[in-house]
């Protein structure tokens, strides 16, 4: 069985230097960002407008993201409330020397459909 990206590709980027750790690898914080993105590009689809982030799952790398690894950000709407949306970001990664293509980590996040104020609203 050979895992493939769940969802729609909703954010693709490289990382960078200025991204890593003192070992070299990408911080887990700035991959957790482009995750809250994706999500975020995805729900606003739906919303039909703003959102906010009101949580995000636990999450669990599977392996590091190493200086020039093209990332994929993959999401996917798994429940839509009243004014919350429920999104999966599978992220894969694409290895700038091999081209092989493997999965990072996933996680969930909810979004809140917010007005021009801030406040929530239905989603329409």
């Amino acid at each position: 069985y050979e895992p493939t990206p769940e969802g729609d590709l909703s954010l693709q980027t490289i990382a960078m230097p200025a991204d890593t750790n003192p070992n070299g690898d990408i911080y887990a914080g700035w991959l957790m960002t482009q995750m809250d993105l994706a999500g975020a590009i995805k729900a606003q689809e739906i919303a039909k407008g703003a959102v906010t982030t009101v949580s995000a799952g636990s999450m669990v790398f599977l392996r590091p993201v190493h200086v020039g690894s093209t990332i994929s950000c993959y999401a996917k709407i798994v429940e839509v409330g009243r004014s919350s949306i429920k999104v999966e970001v599978d992220v894969w990664l694409r290895m700038p020397t091999t081209r092989e293509f493997y999965k990072v980590t996933d996680g969930s996040f909810v979004f809140v459909a917010i007005d021009n104020k801030g406040s929530t609203r239905p989603i329409s």
